[in-house]
């Protein structure tokens, strides 16, 4: 017997327009849909008179349930999972299945759609040619802190996932950590109040303080920040040459050591090669 297959189902953010004709169609048509929360689910599968059965698939369980779901579709069921909005997997349920149903020889098919990090990317403004994702935002204030920190001189345009109740912490934590550079907040994308604030740290941090001394504001948040690399940022000249003495430590070449620090410092890479070529000489 073959075994089904596992579809990745992408789901709208928040607008049931931006549902596709191919999800409906593969929602309807496996055996099984495996949903975040499927009290949620059940709203989506209703809208669009999609009969299938749901189980729920959650953080908590995720690890325990996979194996479950693998003998299923080893069995030939076909199972589709789907996260409570966007596209599974990203910082949502979906990981450990995905990787056991790989290592059991099950077929995985993505069946695209929405995604916050391609939809707030979009309409940033921001320098979208490079990006990179780092998830949530760690909870405590040092961690975060830390976090932040540890980013400063990522060249790449950053993109993370907050809770809106942390923001404005989150916000302050951005300028301390990283100085006054713009950041974008995608806020209930897709939806009713759907809303974008663009500028620097400081600024939208203030706005967003202000309006929490009168309400809470509801969901997650997909924060966008700005890379260093078009940045004016103080470089510490002896934190790039030990880099630089690692890397020649690890038998990296000249030029792959020049581009290793010009990403991590975000500098000219022409300069950097300058600065590689002082070092070793």
């Amino acid at each position: 017997m073959s075994s089904g297959i596992l579809y990745v189902v992408a789901t709208p953010l928040g607008n049931l327009e931006d549902m596709t004709l191919r999800a409906v169609r593969v929602l309807k048509e496996v055996d099984l849909i495996a949903a975040e929360d499927t009290r949620h689910s059940r709203k989506l599968l209703q809208h669009f008179g999609i009969p299938t059965a749901m189980t729920s698939y959650h953080d908590h369980a995720e690890r325990d349930k996979a194996p479950r779901l693998v003998a299923e579709l080893l069995a030939g069921k076909s199972v589709a999972l789907i996260s409570d909005a966007g596209t599974p997997a990203i910082s949502d349920p979906g990981y450990h299945l995905v990787r056991a149903a790989i290592a059991a020889g099950v077929r995985v098919e993505p069946v695209p759609g929405a995604s916050a990090v391609v939809a707030a990317l979009s309409v940033s403004g921001l320098a979208t040619d490079r990006f990179v994702f780092e998830g949530f935002v760690p909870a405590k204030a040092a961690a975060r802190l830390s976090f932040l920190a540890d980013l400063k001189r990522e060249p790449r345009t950053i993109v993370v996932y907050e809770a809106a109740r942390r923001l404005s912490a989150t916000l302050a934590d951005v300028q301390a950590a990283m100085g006054d550079r713009t950041v974008v907040v995608a806020r209930e994308m897709t939806k009713h109040y759907e809303e974008f604030l663009r500028g620097p740290a400081s600024v939208v941090g203030a706005t967003i303080a202000q309006r929490e001394l009168t309400q809470e504001l509801p969901g997650e948040v997909t924060l966008l920040i700005e890379g260093a690399a078009d940045l004016k940022v103080e470089l510490d000249e002896s934190e790039i040459d030990a880099s630089i003495g690692r890397l020649r430590q690890a038998g990296d070449s000249t030029a792959d050591i020049a581009r290793a620090i010009a990403d991590q410092f975000g500098i000219n890479r022409r300069d950097a090669y300058q600065r590689v070529l002082r070092a070793i000489s």
